[in-house]
């Protein structure tokens, strides 16, 4: 699929309106379809309550089975403290509540496709959006409990220890509030994150001391406000790329990915793909290299949360030196320009962090675990496992180093292939950042489900292939199902197992109560567009 450069490259959206031939179906993509129906508001009415019902059901379960502190203070309580002393009964709930949830977005996104001929309004989906957020942004955290790495890191910065060098353990102490939350895997393990992300955890230090709960209320609202950047920007470039922002942002930022694992788990993805977006954004309103040096800045400043944010660099320059006239000397300038602005920002936000050096270290630090998602890693731990069988020993070390590099080169490689067709106008630069950033989330030697955020979100904004939607549709569903939505300790085995039928069970019944209500996820044979 040919995607073309469009809009993108131009200042303002009047001038996106003068696209290239043969683009009329951009033009009709990016239109706004007639309101909804009667019968289709009272289908979305049901779709939003279950999918409440559903966000409200897991923030329950989370105070009895999310990753709540070692010392809840909700246990004790009499009403709302009840889930925390039945947590089969928690887990089932937390269970049900993903299901309902996941479900909601797929009915949802029936009423957010050009192609049904009615379609929701913008404001309708946001509304929803901040609905079926509030519970989960109010609940303790569920799926990771990495948040308590940030805070425990964050007062280990304070307190003047180095965060690259000591985990929380040697740094606070095993006794600590703060290091006792944090997951067993990483108390004794250097901060895997980029010096801007730590200086903020520093900051918020001073704010939190070592109140747990203060601390994940805090670090949620960030994370929040990097949602909310992402929410701003999203409508906006899908429009300069001729997407209609209602799949974009339906698919980009309000999928069950985003709901579980940023606004509950506060996973900080949020403020690396919000601070992108809105650096890419503003680069592009006004032509001008004031403007470009400042797009430079936020996307190094997203870069020293998280690397990824680092490529959207290169990218940035293709989008600018297009603008600017698509020569190869155009594409030389704008590229001195931005690698003079990110050497002289990560120089800045070096020496203000204190810590020299030391945060180039941390690319490797995640990479200690392995994760079965990340295809790479399975095949080096495969192959391990293979040499050992064959009676040759256990070369899984060697075979890992491997992989880490193939993959590496891959991504290497994919990066260079995309910028240069961006360049050359043969493929959307916002969609080759997309396809650049999953490569090098998949090709890495760690994947978390959290990490296609990288990739989706972009890819969403840039592109309205139906293909493309329908797959990143069912993955967004099926990964947002991988990791168990609990935080606790379950030492019965049969709680689980337990919990997942009676939640199945629920969830089936409810779904059978609700068949009459809720749209098809497909549209039925005959059926007439726009009824």
């Amino acid at each position: 699929m040919r995607l073309r450069f469009v809009a993108v490259v131009r200042g303002d959206e009047s001038e996106g309106a003068r696209r290239e031939p043969g683009a009329d179906a951009e033009v009709s993509a990016s239109a706004d379809p007639p309101p909804l129906a009667s019968s289709q508001r009272r289908m979305l009415a049901a779709v939003r309550r279950f999918g409440l019902a559903g966000s409200l059901i897991l923030a329950v379960g989370a105070i009895g089975a999310g990753a709540t502190p070692v010392d809840n203070p909700l246990s004790g309580a009499r009403l709302i403290g009840l889930p925390a002393r039945i947590p089969t009964v928690a887990m089932a709930c937390s269970w049900l509540g993903t299901l309902m949830v996941v479900a909601g977005w797929l009915w949802l996104g029936r009423f957010c496709s050009p192609a049904g001929g009615r379609m929701i309004t913008l404001r309708q989906l946001t509304r929803v959006g901040v609905l079926w957020s509030l519970p989960l942004a109010l609940a303790p955290p569920l799926f990771t409990r990495d948040m308590y790495f940030y805070l425990a890191q964050g007062e280990a910065a304070l307190q003047g220890f180095d965060p690259y060098v000591l985990g929380p353990e040697a740094s606070l102490g095993l006794h600590n509030p703060l290091t006792r939350n944090v997951d067993i895997l990483w108390q004794d393990t250097p901060a895997p994150y980029g010096p801007g992300f730590l200086m903020l955890a520093r900051a918020l230090a001073v704010l939190v001391g070592e109140n747990v709960v203060t601390g994940v209320l805090l670090w949620r609202l960030v994370m929040l406000v990097g949602l909310g950047m992402a929410v701003w920007a999203i409508p906006r470039l899908a429009r300069r790329c001729g997407v209609h922002p209602v799949p974009a942002l339906w698919l980009g930022a309000l999928n069950p990915i985003v709901l579980f694992h940023v606004v509950s788990g506060m996973h900080n993805e949020a403020l690396l793909v919000g601070i992108m977006l809105v650096a890419i954004e503003l680069g592009l309103r006004r032509s001008g290299w004031p403007t470009v040096v400042l797009a430079g800045v936020l996307l190094s400043l997203g870069g020293a949360i998280k690397p990824p944010g680092f490529i959207a660099l290169g990218f940035l320059g293709v989008l600018v030196a297009r603008r600017n006239g698509g020569r190869f000397a155009d594409l030389v300038k704008v590229a001195v320009v931005l690698a003079v602005t990110l050497l002289a920002t990560m120089a800045v936000v070096t020496a203000v962090s204190g810590w020299g050096l030391g945060w180039l270290d941390t690319y490797d630090v995640p990479n200690r675990i392995i994760t079965p998602l990340a295809p790479l890693t399975t095949f080096g731990v495969a192959g391990g496992g293979l040499s050992m069988l064959l009676g040759l020993g256990d070369h899984t070390d060697a075979v890992l180093v491997i992989t880490k590099l193939v993959g590496y080169a891959g991504s290497a490689g994919v990066c260079a292939w995309m910028l240069w067709r961006s360049f050359r106008g043969r493929i959307e630069p916002l969609a080759g950042l997309g396809i650049t950033l999953g490569a090098v989330a998949v090709l890495g030697p760690v994947l978390h489900p959290w990490y296609l955020l990288w990739m989706l979100v972009p890819l969403a904004l840039s592109t309205h292939d139906a293909r493309f939607r329908i797959g990143a549709t069912g993955c967004a569903a099926v990964v947002a199902l991988l990791i168990p939505p609990s935080g606790g300790g379950y030492e019965d085995p049969f709680q689980i197992p337990l919990a997942v039928v009676a939640a199945l069970l629920a969830f089936a019944a409810l779904v059978w109560l609700t068949r009459d209500k809720v749209p098809d996820l497909l549209p039925r044979k005959g059926a007439r567009r726009g009824s």
